[in-house]
């Protein structure tokens, strides 16, 4: 045993001195398991800052309180992942399985199950707009199988509105465009506008509250509804069902004029008219008041042409007309005028043929009268002798000496006296 170590046998020993027994190891802290899940949870709010976090979405469900729950996944791993109504109510639409994502949250610890999950405040697909873009596309669908699509249904704008109402905001440079364009084209219209919000959570329906109280008021001709340019996410209020249905159902004809001439939105699409900025709908719906005055200068020389022209027409017309009418009254009078010379011409012969007939019985009758005529008897050497009244005297006893009488004689009538009667042997008596 070497030098540098020494046992010191002390029983018995009074003279060695004794050290105190070491007092007794202290007893572990046992945590509970909150405590664990809580620290846990600390440790990852406070040492990670948010971030955004890229997979495929996974077992995507909504809660009735509106609270999202998914997982992000890849080929390797899942995160499980929630997302609050709040931040919930602000996405267009739920993605659909599988469709790749990127999430901006914060990793935290979910203490009463001891989930490590992914607060997400964001959730985007195939860029900014993919979510927007999803959403845009099946409201369309679901409108266009409605038939609110449909042109058929586009109603055309009033050409001389005298009230115009504007839906959009009232501190926005869209309604101070309208205003300007509107003063310049024709200062003559009414403008009403009916203010509302066009950004944000509730603007939609802000947009359509104040769609339907213009139509209440019973006062513009023509509504214009939008605002100015922005991004998908900014002009997302004129894309979503509520106003959609509102402009569509509108009894007063509605121009759309939403952000610039590239954006496209739902609005634009249910409208009886798309403007491509606020301006350009200002110009569409009142005419040029410079060319319309140029148009009313002009008037008279137009009306003059378009009366002479009408004239002529109506000349050209009536003459056509009475060149139809007579070639049609030609067509109808020569059969009847054929049938009128074919019954002349019978109508002729039957009357020669007659007229010969009787010629002919005149002429045997006139025989036979003159046959039994007393002339035809006086031609033959006889004579008639008649009183001065016209009596014949047939009788001797009838002639008185001295009496006169008329003789008539073939070729006349003289006058006579009776002497008296005549012997028969030729001698008086």
């Amino acid at each position: 045993m070497s030098d540098d170590l020494r046992l010191d046998l002390f029983e018995g020993n009074d003279d060695v001195s004794v050290e105190p027994a070491p007092p007794p190891a202290p007893e572990p802290k046992v945590w509970s398991v909150s405590q664990v899940n809580r620290a846990v949870k600390g440790l990852l709010e406070d040492n990670v800052e948010p971030l955004w976090v890229g997979g495929e979405i996974g077992q995507w469900t909504r809660s009735r309180a509106g609270h999202c729950y998914f997982t992000l996944k890849d080929d390797q791993a899942q995160l499980k992942s929630v997302m609050f109504a709040r931040d919930a109510a602000l996405l267009p639409t739920d993605p659909a399985e599988g469709m790749k994502v990127r999430c901006f949250g914060g990793l935290t610890l979910y203490e009463t199950r001891g989930d490590y999950q992914m607060v997400a405040r964001r959730v985007e697909a195939d860029g900014a707009e993919g979510l927007w873009r999803k959403a845009f596309e099946e409201l369309k669908v679901r409108l266009e199988a409605d038939g609110l699509l449909a042109h058929e249904r586009k109603r055309p704008l009033p050409a001389y509105p005298r009230t115009i109402g504007v839906v959009t905001s009232p501190t926005g440079a869209a309604f101070r465009d309208i205003v300007s364009v509107l003063a310049r084209r024709a200062p003559w219209t009414r403008v009403i506008l009916c203010g509302a919000r066009v950004q944000g959570q509730g603007a939609s329906s802000e947009v359509a509250a104040a769609l339907e109280r213009l139509v209440a008021s019973e006062l513009p001709d023509v509504i214009i509804v939008g605002r100015g340019g922005g991004s998908l996410e900014d002009l997302w209020a004129f894309n979503e069902e509520p106003l959609a249905r509102a402009i569509a159902s509108c009894p007063i004809p509605v121009v759309s004029a939403v952000g610039h001439e590239v954006d496209v939105t739902i609005s634009d699409l249910v409208a009886d008219v798309r403007a491509p900025t606020p301006s350009a709908a200002a110009e569409t719906v009142v005419p040029d008041g410079v060319a319309l005055l140029a148009q009313v200068q002009r008037s008279p020389e137009r009306l003059g042409r378009g009366l002479r022209r009408a004239v002529q027409r109506r000349r050209v017309a009536v003459v056509d007309r009475l060149a139809r009418l007579a070639r049609g009254i030609e067509r109808r009078l020569t059969p009847v005028r054929q049938s009128l010379d074919m019954g002349s011409l019978a109508l002729e012969r039957g009357m020669n043929q007659r007229v010969e007939r009787q010629r002919a019985r005149l002429k045997g009758l006139g025989g036979r009268l003159e046959a039994l005529s007393p002339l035809a008897t006086l031609s033959r050497g006889y004579t008639v002798a008649r009183t001065p009244e016209g009596r014949v005297l047939r009788r001797v006893h009838e002639f008185g000496a001295g009496m006169r009488f008329h003789l008539r004689l073939d070729d006349g009538t003289i006058a006579a006296e009776a002497v008296g009667p005549v012997d028969p042997e030729g001698t008086d008596e």
